[in-house]
């Protein structure tokens, strides 16, 4: 074992004294000393340059429209829709209550009749009011069946027409199939409440002819009914008062016969 490590530790010292003799015939030692020696080189960065702002006018390559005007690319902003604050002082009997099912019933079948008396000329739907559309969020969903086949694909502004003429201005979201922005102004303004029944006739692609069905009776009749309550109650306490003077001169001839 002896001999055999001898043997190995002088092949291994034979190797490295034949290594170091060829790195000084080649130069290795210098060459490597001269390298770390010298620092690297610092790469220059080359400076920014900035493109000039070049109008963006059409490339017309045919001469069919050289003669035409350049368009125009620059995207005009949207207008926003004009909102009015209203102040409303009255409420319609039944604001903010739930309505009975016979009320509910009475104006949907209103507007069934409405509804019969348009025709086919033109698309139209009826739409039972409830809390969501005329209180709180004030959200009209509308049948998603009437929105796939009549209404545009993309949201629209839509206007709704009363039946005295006067125009209002919604939101018409397609994705939602629904009414949003100036529901609340339209509902408020003609003093909806749960219950009541709407008909919606699409005279053209964003304008609906609205007809109302009331569950509840009009201020008039309210009026009127108050009217024959007040008689029926003087009615009465009239046949009151001559009951009670009867009866007070029954009592009168009595104590006079009593004397006598």
């Amino acid at each position: 074992m002896a001999k055999s490590k001898q043997t190995y530790e002088e092949i291994r010292q034979k190797r490295m004294e034949e290594n170091k003799k060829r790195m000084k015939e080649l130069n290795l030692t210098k060459l490597s000393q001269s390298l770390l020696s010298k620092p690297s080189p610092v790469k220059k960065a080359k400076p920014r340059t900035f493109r000039q702002a070049t109008a963006l006018t059409p490339v017309r390559r045919s001469t069919r429209v050289a003669d035409k005007p350049t368009v125009s690319y620059k995207e005009l902003p949207v207008e926003p829709m004009e909102r009015t604050r209203r102040s409303y002082s009255y409420r319609r009997r039944g604001f903010g209550d739930y309505a009975s099912s016979e009320a509910r019933a009475h104006a949907i079948d209103k507007a069934e009749q409405i509804q019969s008396r348009l025709g086919a000329d033109f698309p139209s739907f009826l739409k039972p009011m409830v809390q969501s559309h005329v209180s709180g969020c004030f959200w009209l969903g509308l049948p998603v069946y009437f929105c796939k086949s009549h209404l545009p694909l993309s949201d629209e502004v839509m206007t709704l027409e009363d039946e005295n003429g006067d125009e209002f201005q919604t939101k018409y979201l397609a994705q939602k199939t629904g009414l949003s922005g100036g529901w609340r102004g339209f509902s408020i303004d003609h003093e909806l409440v749960d219950g009541d029944a709407l008909v919606f006739q699409l005279v053209s692609p964003t304008r609906f002819k609205v007809y109302f069905a009331r569950a509840y009776d009009s201020e008039d009749n309210e009026n009127k009914e108050d009217m024959v309550e007040d008689n029926e109650g003087k009615e009465n306490t009239d046949n009151d008062k001559n009951s009670d003077s009867k009866h007070l001169d029954g009592i009168a001839k009595r104590t006079r016969a009593s004397r006598k």
